[in-house]
């Protein structure tokens, strides 16, 4: 469907159109309508189909169509967002799409100064999109209010539960006014995500453009199984030998991500880590960078696995596969964007078998497994198990013991490059 057959108003069809919107995606075709409409929206769709056009188009529509309040500069809009890269996503968005509306988006998250945010929102604004956490810092110095919101939206709504948001979700959910028009994008379906939908959606329209907590098709996965001691090796041997200049790494824990920049630098690959400890200059800058081709490989934890939003990323490596399964889709959703074609490579060693089986639980399929010659496990290293740090429990010894083959492989001769870091879950 042509993307100005939506009912959006010219103003909105003329930026579109500047910024290559010809063909509306499943999830704008399904959540466009309703949105308008008025009616609270509950939408499951894969990261990368143009969820935030979905939402934001019709919203700045709405916000056209009451004259009145086009120039009072109250928050009218509120978006949550789980991290600071995708509320910055969310807001320049906002900015692009009402290039030619009078209306004012802002951003507010963690790691910056809250006195220039304080100062910045006393001019007042009419989207508001931020984190949680910092936005309940600004309603206790009041610096905001939020008494004036038409509509709420909660985008990747499961991250920001995975990420303990709950309460806070549920704090500013309970100072809002009663009447207003609530939207829910999550990637993944869960019972808490049924919960929280239940409490804050009124009658909503189900939208769902994919099966649940599945992956984009145009994505293709494979594993490789190696030894633990071997997969910083590997990894350099992929990159090098595909000769390939943007790559998208996942590790568990913050230490890690910055031992493997470290090494992938040392093998002559141009690389930056970022996670929750760097600042958020740092993110920022090591975003851009990667970007802009200036850095090829981007090694990051689970906090980047949300709101980074690369054109044509090709790869996605799993370093260390995710303790929760649902955490391996949002990783690899920043690959196969847009019906672009993707990959995605895990690099497995025998004390994540059960990881790997619980992806492919999660996903209904089988994730194609090889040996990469030079590589081969070796199947007499003693099975150590990996800590759940969620739980804090070791994850289950995988059947038929440590000394079979587990479908992977894994080299013998690299020595371990030291300790694996903790992991406290938040990135």
């Amino acid at each position: 469907m042509p993307f100005d057959t939506l009912g959006l108003s010219p103003e909105l069809v003329r930026v579109a159109a500047e910024k290559g919107y010809k063909v509306s995606t499943p999830i704008q075709r399904q959540a466009i309508p309703p949105i308008l409409a008025g009616r609270d929206i509950l939408a499951g769709a894969q990261t990368g189909t143009g969820k935030t056009a979905a939402f934001a188009f019709p919203i700045l529509q709405l916000m056209s169509q009451n004259a009145k309040a086009i120039k009072t500069r109250k928050v009218r809009v509120l978006v949550l967002t789980p991290t600071r890269e995708l509320a910055a996503q969310v807001d320049e968005s906002f900015k692009t799409y009402g290039e030619y509306l009078p209306f004012k988006s802002f951003v507010v998250f963690g790691g910056v100064s809250i006195n220039v945010q304080m100062e910045k929102l006393r001019k007042g604004c009419d989207i508001l999109v931020a984190t949680p956490g910092r936005l309940l810092d600004h309603v206790e110095r009041r610096s905001v209010d939020l008494s004036n919101v038409e509509i709420l939206v909660l985008d990747e709504a499961d991250r920001m539960l995975d990420m303990g948001f709950i309460r806070d979700i549920r704090k500013i959910i309970a100072i809002l006014p009663k009447q207003r028009q609530n939207l829910m994008f999550s990637a993944t379906y869960s019972t808490d995500i049924k919960a929280l939908a239940d409490s804050m959606l009124k009658s909503p329209v189900t939208v769902e453009v994919a099966q649940r907590n599945s992956t984009a098709e145009n994505i293709e996965h494979c594993a490789h199984t190696v030894d633990k001691t071997a997969k910083a090796k590997l990894l350099s041997y992929l990159i090098g030998s595909r000769n390939l200049k943007q790559v998208l790494v996942f590790t568990r824990t913050k230490h890690g991500a910055d031992r493997l920049a470290k090494h992938l630098a040392q093998d002559g690959l141009k690389s930056v880590a970022i996670h929750g400890n760097k600042t958020q200059g740092a993110r920022t800058r090591a975003l851009a960078e990667f970007k802009e081709n200036k850095v090829r490989v981007l090694v990051a934890t689970d906090i980047a696995a949300r709101g980074l939003d690369i054109e044509q990323l090709p790869l996605v490596v799993n370093f260390d596969l995710p303790m929760v399964p649902e955490d391996y889709v949002h990783r690899i959703g920043r690959t196969g964007r847009a019906g672009n074609q993707g990959e995605a490579i895990s690099l497995v060693s025998i004390d994540e078998n059960r990881l790997l089986a619980d992806i492919e639980r999660l996903l209904k399929r089988k994730i194609p497994q090889s040996v990469i010659p030079g590589f081969e496990p070796d199947l007499t290293i003693k099975y150590q198990a990996p800590v759940n740090h969620r739980n804090k429990r070791p994850t289950p010894r995988p059947k038929g013991g440590a000394g079979k083959r587990q479908g992977g492989w894994q080299s013998a001769s690299p020595k371990s490059s030291g300790r694996r870091g903790r992991s406290n879950g938040r990135g």
